[in-house]
């Protein structure tokens, strides 16, 4: 399984805009084969920062998601939006445990 997490930074004014975009990005994600998890949320504490989780099957999933339609959408909407900073990190989990 490959995790990331990690976030983007927008104008709080922006958020109103952001949010039908952010949407379409999130339902065609969970949408695709390999898709574990996708979602996006507002920090309560720092306005205009969005949290990002995602979790895909394999490397390959989550490659066919980098390299899909949407994906090319979402980040052609950045400039617009003004999502400037972006921190993403990528796990490789070889076992998960729930508690």
């Amino acid at each position: 399984m490959l995790v990331l997490a990690g976030s983007i930074r927008l104008p709080p004014e922006n958020l109103a805009v952001a949010r039908p975009v952010m949407q379409r990005m999130i339902e065609a994600s969970r949408a695709e084969e390999g898709c574990i998890a996708y979602s996006f949320a507002e920090d309560l504490l720092e306005p205009g920062l969005i949290r990002i989780f995602e979790a895909f099957r394999d490397r390959e999933a989550q490659q066919v998601h980098a390299q899909s339609e949407h994906m090319k959408d979402w980040r052609a909407s950045w400039p617009a939006l003004g999502i400037g900073e972006r921190q993403i990190t990528h796990y490789e989990i070889t076992r998960a445990v729930e508690t």
